[in-house]
């Protein structure tokens, strides 16, 4: 019977051990990889309500507005962000950003009600002066922007917070690949410090070209994150590295968008698709796709 009873204890230790070993992997961290599983408690809690798919205008940067706009149409997307210098085409003279007339600007948002199409943010945007500031928060207005994207200097977190407040239009910090100044989400969250105005527009792609794991990046700046873009690269930690097809690349998409919802997301994830630059609607059309069926799994 003592025998027995030994052999059954045995058994039950090494049940144990094989247990803790296979629950000791953790979630890799930004050091080594761009790819996270999905957080089932993140999965499972939290809402996608709030989440709007937009595209980035520059993701047609080769077309003017009006070309590009018909190609979101097509993709049957109804948000977008736009930027600064894309000819608007269509009859319509000049660029997309403060210089245009009244007239002009009457003329675009006849066209954008047409389609249905909404311009949510614009960026990303790096104003050298007060003046430039307040150009673009004016355009910004004119077209019920929710917030600029932008890469504010240092010393104009103070000029930059206090207009988004009176303007009631706030700033997306976003992050381009190093040496930029905001390559990190240390550098993101130092401007966001007493500036309730400011946050982040996270680009998932970036951080990864950073060698920092989006999902990582996305908690240290929760409750900060206004926007984000949406894309894929095909290497961790190369700045340099290709887009991809959002999906087909690196980044843990999946996980990020569970850590949005978890996070109770309320912005637009703007397609910026970098990639394949005068043939890229089919490459919008799949990652619209991959977007909502990812989002059906979540809710």
């Amino acid at each position: 019977m003592k025998f027995i009873t030994g052999i059954l204890i045995s058994l039950l230790g090494l049940l144990a051990i094989s247990s803790c070993n296979s629950g000791s992997s953790s979630a890799p961290t930004g050091d080594s990889t761009a790819s996270t599983s999905v957080d089932s408690t993140a999965a499972n809690t939290g809402s996608t309500a709030g989440f709007k798919l937009g595209v980035q205008m520059w993701t047609f940067r080769m077309f003017p507005f009006t070309e590009a706009l018909d190609k979101v149409d097509s993709a049957q997307i109804k948000y977008i962000e736009a930027f600064f210098g894309q000819k608007l085409g269509g009859g319509l003279p000049g660029s997309f950003g403060p210089e245009m007339s009244a007239d002009t600007r009457t003329k675009l948002k006849d066209l954008l009600q047409k389609k249905g199409i909404s311009i949510v943010a614009m960026g990303v945007i790096s104003p050298s002066n007060k003046e430039e500031w307040v150009k673009a928060f004016d355009l910004a207005k004119d077209f019920g922007l929710s917030y600029i994207t932008a890469e504010p200097k240092k010393d104009q977190w103070d000029l930059a917070d206090s207009l988004a407040g009176a303007y009631g239009i706030r700033i997306a910090i976003h992050d381009h690949p190093k040496p930029n100044a905001y390559a990190t989400p240390d550098s993101v969250l130092a401007a966001i410090k007493g500036h309730n105005n400011i946050g982040s527009c996270a680009d998932i792609g970036h951080w990864a070209r950073n060698g920092i794991n989006p999902v990582d990046a996305l908690k240290q700046l929760e409750g900060h994150v206004f926007g984000a873009h949406l894309k894929d690269v095909v290497k961790f930690d190369d700045p340099k590295a290709a887009d991809t097809v959002v999906g087909k690349g690196v980044i843990d998409i999946p996980a990020v968008l569970a850590e949005l919802k978890r996070q109770n997301f309320n912005g637009m994830l703007s397609i910026e698709h970098e990639s394949n630059w005068y043939h890229n609607l089919p490459d919008v059309i799949v990652i619209k796709k991959y977007y909502d069926d990812e989002v059906a799994k979540l809710k």
